[in-house]
Protein backbone atom coordinates (compact mmCIF):
# COMPACT_ATOMS: atom_id res chain seq x y z
CA UNK A 1 0.00 0.00 0.00
CA UNK A 2 1.27 3.45 -0.92
CA UNK A 3 2.51 5.58 1.98
CA UNK A 4 0.99 9.02 1.48
CA UNK A 5 2.16 10.24 4.89
CA UNK A 6 5.71 10.93 3.76
CA UNK A 7 6.25 14.70 3.45
CA UNK A 8 7.86 15.91 0.23
CA UNK A 9 9.87 19.14 0.14
CA UNK A 10 8.47 21.18 -2.73
CA UNK A 11 9.68 24.71 -1.98
CA UNK A 12 12.11 26.03 -4.54
CA UNK A 13 11.17 23.46 -7.19
CA UNK A 14 9.30 25.89 -9.42
CA UNK A 15 6.00 24.72 -7.97
CA UNK A 16 3.08 27.07 -8.59
CA UNK A 17 1.42 25.83 -5.42
CA UNK A 18 4.40 26.22 -3.11
CA UNK A 19 6.47 29.01 -4.65
CA UNK A 20 3.83 31.62 -5.54
CA UNK A 21 3.56 32.63 -1.86
CA UNK A 22 6.54 30.92 -0.27
CA UNK A 23 5.85 32.80 2.98
CA UNK A 24 2.56 30.90 3.45
CA UNK A 25 1.57 27.25 3.88
CA UNK A 26 -0.29 26.44 0.64
CA UNK A 27 -3.66 24.68 0.49
CA UNK A 28 -4.99 26.33 -2.64
CA UNK A 29 -4.48 25.16 -6.25
CA UNK A 30 -5.62 21.61 -7.17
CA UNK A 31 -2.23 19.92 -6.95
CA UNK A 32 -1.62 17.12 -4.43
CA UNK A 33 1.48 16.76 -2.29
CA UNK A 34 2.02 13.11 -3.21
CA UNK A 35 4.39 11.47 -5.67
CA UNK A 36 2.73 10.03 -8.75
CA UNK A 37 2.30 6.25 -9.10
CA UNK A 38 5.64 4.40 -9.39
CA UNK A 39 4.57 3.00 -12.76
CA UNK A 40 4.11 6.52 -14.09
CA UNK A 41 7.53 7.58 -12.84
CA UNK A 42 9.09 4.44 -14.37
CA UNK A 43 7.42 5.15 -17.72
CA UNK A 44 8.81 8.69 -17.69
CA UNK A 45 12.29 7.38 -16.87
CA UNK A 46 12.14 4.90 -19.76
CA UNK A 47 11.07 7.63 -22.17
CA UNK A 48 13.81 9.96 -20.92
CA UNK A 49 16.40 7.19 -21.29
CA UNK A 50 15.54 7.05 -24.99
CA UNK A 51 17.23 10.43 -25.19
CA UNK A 52 15.39 11.92 -28.17
CA UNK A 53 12.55 14.38 -27.54
CA UNK A 54 11.25 15.36 -30.94
CA UNK A 55 7.71 16.20 -31.98
CA UNK A 56 5.29 13.57 -30.78
CA UNK A 57 2.00 12.03 -31.83
CA UNK A 58 -0.24 9.75 -29.76
CA UNK A 59 1.18 6.25 -30.07
CA UNK A 60 -1.13 3.30 -30.71
CA UNK A 61 -0.88 1.76 -27.24
CA UNK A 62 -1.94 5.07 -25.67
CA UNK A 63 -5.05 5.17 -27.84
CA UNK A 64 -5.84 1.55 -26.96
CA UNK A 65 -5.36 2.35 -23.29
CA UNK A 66 -7.72 5.32 -23.48
CA UNK A 67 -10.32 3.20 -25.24
CA UNK A 68 -9.97 0.51 -22.56
CA UNK A 69 -10.33 3.12 -19.81
CA UNK A 70 -13.46 4.61 -21.39
CA UNK A 71 -15.02 1.17 -21.79
CA UNK A 72 -14.17 -0.05 -18.30
CA UNK A 73 -14.74 3.11 -16.26
CA UNK A 74 -17.55 4.81 -18.20
CA UNK A 75 -19.01 1.99 -20.25
CA UNK A 76 -18.46 3.83 -23.51
CA UNK A 77 -17.08 2.10 -26.62
CA UNK A 78 -15.14 4.95 -28.18
CA UNK A 79 -13.96 4.97 -31.79
CA UNK A 80 -10.49 6.44 -32.15
CA UNK A 81 -11.72 9.32 -34.31
CA UNK A 82 -13.83 10.68 -31.42
CA UNK A 83 -10.72 11.26 -29.26
CA UNK A 84 -9.17 14.72 -29.47
CA UNK A 85 -5.80 14.96 -27.69
CA UNK A 86 -5.17 18.23 -25.87
CA UNK A 87 -2.46 19.99 -23.91
CA UNK A 88 -4.90 20.73 -21.08
CA UNK A 89 -8.58 21.24 -20.31
CA UNK A 90 -8.61 25.01 -19.89
CA UNK A 91 -7.56 25.52 -23.54
CA UNK A 92 -10.42 23.18 -24.48
CA UNK A 93 -12.89 25.48 -22.74
CA UNK A 94 -11.55 28.38 -24.75
CA UNK A 95 -11.66 26.39 -27.98
CA UNK A 96 -15.31 25.56 -27.41
CA UNK A 97 -16.19 29.22 -26.90
CA UNK A 98 -14.45 30.19 -30.11
CA UNK A 99 -15.88 27.25 -32.06
CA UNK A 100 -19.53 27.64 -31.11
CA UNK A 101 -19.97 31.27 -30.13
CA UNK A 102 -19.38 34.67 -31.60
CA UNK A 103 -19.39 38.26 -30.41
CA UNK A 104 -22.34 39.06 -28.20
CA UNK A 105 -23.59 35.49 -27.83
CA UNK A 106 -23.78 33.81 -24.43
CA UNK A 107 -22.06 31.15 -22.32
CA UNK A 108 -24.13 29.71 -19.46
CA UNK A 109 -22.85 28.03 -16.28
CA UNK A 110 -23.68 27.58 -12.59
CA UNK A 111 -21.75 28.99 -9.65
CA UNK A 112 -19.68 28.56 -7.60
CA UNK A 113 -17.52 27.08 -10.33
CA UNK A 114 -13.90 26.49 -11.37
CA UNK A 115 -12.62 30.02 -12.18
CA UNK A 116 -11.75 29.54 -15.89
CA UNK A 117 -15.44 28.78 -16.52
CA UNK A 118 -16.08 32.42 -15.62
CA UNK A 119 -13.47 33.80 -18.00
CA UNK A 120 -13.31 31.83 -21.23
CA UNK A 121 -16.19 33.77 -22.80
CA UNK A 122 -13.76 36.67 -23.23
CA UNK A 123 -11.74 34.59 -25.71
CA UNK A 124 -14.68 34.63 -28.11
CA UNK A 125 -15.99 38.10 -27.17
CA UNK A 126 -19.06 36.38 -25.76
CA UNK A 127 -21.07 37.28 -22.65
CA UNK A 128 -21.45 35.19 -19.51
CA UNK A 129 -24.68 34.15 -17.81
CA UNK A 130 -24.28 32.54 -14.39
CA UNK A 131 -26.90 30.91 -12.19
CA UNK A 132 -26.30 29.95 -8.58
CA UNK A 133 -26.62 26.34 -7.52
CA UNK A 134 -29.34 25.84 -4.91
CA UNK A 135 -29.59 23.52 -1.94
CA UNK A 136 -32.52 21.08 -1.88
CA UNK A 137 -32.78 18.49 0.92
CA UNK A 138 -29.29 19.44 2.10
CA UNK A 139 -27.82 18.76 -1.35
CA UNK A 140 -26.55 21.29 -3.88
CA UNK A 141 -28.11 20.97 -7.32
CA UNK A 142 -29.29 22.98 -10.32
CA UNK A 143 -31.85 25.75 -10.07
CA UNK A 144 -33.94 24.66 -13.04
CA UNK A 145 -36.35 27.57 -12.91
CA UNK A 146 -33.54 30.12 -12.77
CA UNK A 147 -31.85 28.44 -15.73
CA UNK A 148 -35.06 28.69 -17.74
CA UNK A 149 -35.45 32.31 -16.71
CA UNK A 150 -31.92 33.31 -17.66
CA UNK A 151 -31.20 31.34 -20.84
CA UNK A 152 -31.59 33.42 -24.00
CA UNK A 153 -32.02 32.60 -27.71
CA UNK A 154 -28.40 33.60 -28.32
CA UNK A 155 -26.99 31.33 -25.59
CA UNK A 156 -24.78 28.72 -27.28
CA UNK A 157 -22.85 26.73 -24.65
CA UNK A 158 -23.46 25.29 -21.20
CA UNK A 159 -20.35 24.65 -19.11
CA UNK A 160 -20.70 21.75 -16.65
CA UNK A 161 -18.29 20.58 -13.95
CA UNK A 162 -19.08 17.00 -12.92
CA UNK A 163 -17.93 16.03 -10.32
CA UNK A 164 -18.43 19.62 -9.31
CA UNK A 165 -15.46 21.83 -8.49
CA UNK A 166 -15.42 23.39 -5.90
CA UNK A 167 -18.36 21.79 -4.05
CA UNK A 168 -17.39 18.16 -4.53
CA UNK A 169 -20.85 17.13 -5.71
CA UNK A 170 -21.35 14.05 -7.92
CA UNK A 171 -24.46 14.72 -9.97
CA UNK A 172 -26.97 11.90 -10.40
CA UNK A 173 -27.98 10.44 -13.73
CA UNK A 174 -31.38 12.12 -13.63
CA UNK A 175 -29.76 15.53 -13.03
CA UNK A 176 -27.35 15.15 -15.96
CA UNK A 177 -30.15 13.85 -18.18
CA UNK A 178 -32.38 16.79 -17.25
CA UNK A 179 -29.52 19.19 -17.95
CA UNK A 180 -28.87 17.57 -21.33
CA UNK A 181 -32.59 17.84 -22.15
CA UNK A 182 -32.44 21.53 -21.19
CA UNK A 183 -29.51 21.95 -23.58
CA UNK A 184 -31.42 20.17 -26.35
CA UNK A 185 -34.48 22.35 -25.77
CA UNK A 186 -32.42 25.54 -26.07
CA UNK A 187 -29.98 24.24 -28.73
CA UNK A 188 -26.89 24.46 -26.51
CA UNK A 189 -23.61 22.57 -26.71
CA UNK A 190 -23.09 20.75 -23.41
CA UNK A 191 -19.41 20.96 -22.47
CA UNK A 192 -18.86 18.52 -19.59
CA UNK A 193 -15.60 18.84 -17.66
CA UNK A 194 -15.18 15.46 -15.95
CA UNK A 195 -11.56 15.78 -14.91
CA UNK A 196 -12.35 14.71 -11.31
CA UNK A 197 -14.41 11.63 -12.23
CA UNK A 198 -11.74 9.23 -10.94
CA UNK A 199 -11.67 11.02 -7.58
CA UNK A 200 -15.15 9.99 -6.40
CA UNK A 201 -14.71 9.04 -2.76
CA UNK A 202 -17.47 6.41 -2.60
CA UNK A 203 -18.14 5.10 -6.08
CA UNK A 204 -20.81 2.66 -4.95
CA UNK A 205 -22.88 5.32 -3.21
CA UNK A 206 -22.36 8.09 -5.76
CA UNK A 207 -21.34 6.55 -9.10
CA UNK A 208 -20.19 8.83 -11.87
CA UNK A 209 -22.69 9.46 -14.65
CA UNK A 210 -20.82 10.82 -17.63
CA UNK A 211 -22.21 12.87 -20.49
CA UNK A 212 -21.08 9.86 -22.54
CA UNK A 213 -23.70 7.77 -20.71
CA UNK A 214 -26.56 9.90 -22.02
CA UNK A 215 -28.98 8.55 -24.62
CA UNK A 216 -27.50 8.96 -28.10
CA UNK A 217 -29.83 11.80 -29.08
CA UNK A 218 -28.65 13.86 -26.09
CA UNK A 219 -25.02 12.70 -26.18
CA UNK A 220 -24.81 13.92 -29.76
CA UNK A 221 -24.50 17.58 -28.64
CA UNK A 222 -21.83 16.95 -25.97
CA UNK A 223 -18.12 17.49 -25.56
CA UNK A 224 -16.68 15.47 -22.67
CA UNK A 225 -13.34 16.55 -21.22
CA UNK A 226 -11.12 14.08 -19.35
CA UNK A 227 -7.55 13.88 -18.10
CA UNK A 228 -5.32 11.80 -15.82
CA UNK A 229 -3.78 14.97 -14.42
CA UNK A 230 -5.71 15.56 -11.17
CA UNK A 231 -6.04 11.91 -10.21
CA UNK A 232 -2.43 10.88 -10.76
CA UNK A 233 -0.84 14.24 -9.90
CA UNK A 234 0.68 14.89 -13.33
CA UNK A 235 -1.00 18.21 -14.15
CA UNK A 236 2.35 19.82 -14.91
CA UNK A 237 2.88 17.49 -17.86
CA UNK A 238 -0.05 19.00 -19.74
CA UNK A 239 -2.16 16.22 -21.21
CA UNK A 240 -5.93 15.89 -21.53
CA UNK A 241 -8.42 14.69 -24.10
CA UNK A 242 -11.91 15.40 -25.36
CA UNK A 243 -14.48 12.88 -26.56
CA UNK A 244 -16.79 14.35 -29.21
CA UNK A 245 -19.25 11.84 -30.70
CA UNK A 246 -20.83 14.17 -33.27
CA UNK A 247 -18.68 14.54 -36.38
CA UNK A 248 -19.87 18.07 -37.21
CA UNK A 249 -19.22 19.33 -33.67
CA UNK A 250 -15.85 17.58 -33.64
CA UNK A 251 -14.77 19.20 -36.90
CA UNK A 252 -15.80 22.67 -35.71
CA UNK A 253 -13.94 22.16 -32.42
CA UNK A 254 -10.72 20.99 -34.07
CA UNK A 255 -10.83 23.56 -36.88
CA UNK A 256 -10.75 26.53 -34.51
CA UNK A 257 -7.46 25.40 -32.97
CA UNK A 258 -5.55 26.92 -35.84
CA UNK A 259 -1.98 27.55 -34.70
CA UNK A 260 -2.87 28.66 -31.19
CA UNK A 261 -2.04 25.49 -29.20
CA UNK A 262 1.44 24.09 -28.52
CA UNK A 263 2.44 20.54 -29.35
CA UNK A 264 1.81 17.96 -26.62
CA UNK A 265 5.16 16.79 -25.29
CA UNK A 266 6.25 13.20 -25.78
CA UNK A 267 6.69 12.50 -22.05
CA UNK A 268 3.08 13.46 -21.30
CA UNK A 269 1.72 10.81 -23.67
CA UNK A 270 3.67 8.02 -21.94
CA UNK A 271 2.81 9.25 -18.45
CA UNK A 272 -0.89 9.27 -19.33
CA UNK A 273 -0.71 5.75 -20.74
CA UNK A 274 1.03 4.41 -17.64
CA UNK A 275 -1.44 6.14 -15.32
CA UNK A 276 -4.49 4.63 -16.98
CA UNK A 277 -2.89 1.23 -17.62
CA UNK A 278 -1.17 0.61 -14.28
CA UNK A 279 -2.39 3.23 -11.79
CA UNK A 280 -5.55 1.60 -10.43
CA UNK A 281 -4.05 0.07 -7.23
CA UNK A 282 -2.43 3.43 -6.45
CA UNK A 283 -5.72 5.21 -7.13
CA UNK A 284 -7.58 2.99 -4.70
CA UNK A 285 -4.97 3.68 -2.00
CA UNK A 286 -5.27 7.39 -2.74
CA UNK A 287 -9.05 7.33 -2.38
CA UNK A 288 -8.74 5.64 1.00
CA UNK A 289 -6.35 8.34 2.17
CA UNK A 290 -8.46 11.18 0.77
CA UNK A 291 -11.60 9.83 2.45
CA UNK A 292 -9.86 9.98 5.81
CA UNK A 293 -8.64 13.51 5.14
CA UNK A 294 -12.12 14.53 3.97
CA UNK A 295 -13.68 13.15 7.14
CA UNK A 296 -11.07 14.90 9.29
CA UNK A 297 -11.69 18.23 7.57
CA UNK A 298 -15.47 18.16 7.63
CA UNK A 299 -15.75 16.95 11.22
CA UNK A 300 -13.17 19.44 12.49
CA UNK A 301 -14.72 22.50 10.82
CA UNK A 302 -18.29 21.48 11.64
CA UNK A 303 -17.39 20.98 15.31
CA UNK A 304 -15.12 23.98 15.82
CA UNK A 305 -16.73 26.49 13.45
CA UNK A 306 -20.37 25.35 13.31
CA UNK A 307 -21.56 28.50 11.54
CA UNK A 308 -19.31 27.75 8.58
CA UNK A 309 -20.96 25.60 5.94
CA UNK A 310 -19.08 22.64 4.43
CA UNK A 311 -21.08 20.59 1.91
CA UNK A 312 -20.86 16.83 1.90
CA UNK A 313 -17.78 16.21 -0.22
CA UNK A 314 -18.49 13.32 -2.58
CA UNK A 315 -15.50 13.78 -4.88
CA UNK A 316 -12.20 15.61 -5.39
CA UNK A 317 -9.67 16.59 -2.74
CA UNK A 318 -11.10 20.10 -2.50
CA UNK A 319 -13.35 21.45 0.26
CA UNK A 320 -15.66 24.41 -0.24
CA UNK A 321 -16.18 26.36 2.99
CA UNK A 322 -18.90 29.03 3.08
CA UNK A 323 -17.90 31.60 5.70
CA UNK A 324 -20.64 34.14 5.05
CA UNK A 325 -22.37 33.45 8.38
CA UNK A 326 -19.18 34.11 10.34
CA UNK A 327 -18.08 37.36 11.92
CA UNK A 328 -14.85 37.25 9.91
CA UNK A 329 -15.26 39.77 7.08
CA UNK A 330 -12.40 38.47 4.92
CA UNK A 331 -11.74 34.74 5.54
CA UNK A 332 -8.93 34.60 2.98
CA UNK A 333 -7.03 37.41 4.70
CA UNK A 334 -7.71 35.90 8.11
CA UNK A 335 -6.28 32.61 6.89
CA UNK A 336 -3.22 34.40 5.50
CA UNK A 337 -2.73 36.15 8.83
CA UNK A 338 -2.56 32.64 10.31
CA UNK A 339 0.01 31.55 7.73
CA UNK A 340 -2.31 29.72 5.31
CA UNK A 341 -2.74 30.24 1.57
CA UNK A 342 -6.27 29.23 0.49
CA UNK A 343 -8.26 29.70 -2.71
CA UNK A 344 -10.44 32.80 -2.60
CA UNK A 345 -14.12 32.09 -3.24
CA UNK A 346 -14.61 35.31 -5.20
CA UNK A 347 -12.76 33.75 -8.13
CA UNK A 348 -15.37 30.96 -8.13
CA UNK A 349 -18.25 33.42 -8.09
CA UNK A 350 -18.89 33.62 -4.32
CA UNK A 351 -17.44 36.17 -1.89
CA UNK A 352 -16.49 35.23 1.67
CA UNK A 353 -15.95 31.58 0.81
CA UNK A 354 -12.72 29.60 0.59
CA UNK A 355 -11.57 26.38 -1.03
CA UNK A 356 -9.16 24.14 0.89
CA UNK A 357 -7.03 21.49 -0.81
CA UNK A 358 -6.85 18.43 1.47
CA UNK A 359 -4.73 16.36 -0.92
CA UNK A 360 -1.77 16.46 1.44
CA UNK A 361 -0.25 14.65 4.40
CA UNK A 362 -2.74 14.19 7.25
CA UNK A 363 -0.35 15.56 9.86
CA UNK A 364 0.08 18.77 7.88
CA UNK A 365 -3.67 19.03 7.31
CA UNK A 366 -4.42 18.71 11.03
CA UNK A 367 -2.14 21.62 11.83
CA UNK A 368 -3.67 23.75 9.06
CA UNK A 369 -7.21 22.99 10.23
CA UNK A 370 -6.32 24.07 13.75
CA UNK A 371 -5.02 27.38 12.41
CA UNK A 372 -8.01 27.82 10.12
CA UNK A 373 -10.58 27.19 12.84
CA UNK A 374 -8.84 29.56 15.21
CA UNK A 375 -8.77 32.24 12.49
CA UNK A 376 -12.46 31.78 11.64
CA UNK A 377 -13.42 31.98 15.30
CA UNK A 378 -12.07 35.48 15.71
Amino acid sequence: MMNFDTPIARNGTGSLKWDRRSDLDPFWVADMDFTSPPEVIDAIHRRVDHGVFGYAVPHSSLVETLQGYLQERIGYACPEEEIIHLGGLVPALSLAARAFGKTGEKVLTCTPIYPPFLGIHHDASMDLISVNHIKINEQWTFDWQALEDKVTPDTKIFLLSNPQNPMGRVFKDEEITQLASFCEKHDLILLSDEIHCDLILDEKRTPHFSALNLPESLRDRTITLLAPSKTYNIAGLGYAFAIIPNDSIRRRFTAVRGHTLPEINCIAYYAAEAAYKHGEPWRQDLLTYLRENRDLLTSTIRQKVPDANVPDIEATYLAWVDCRSLQVRDPVQAAEDSGLFLSDGKFFGEDRCVRINFGTQTKRLKLALSKFCDAMGL
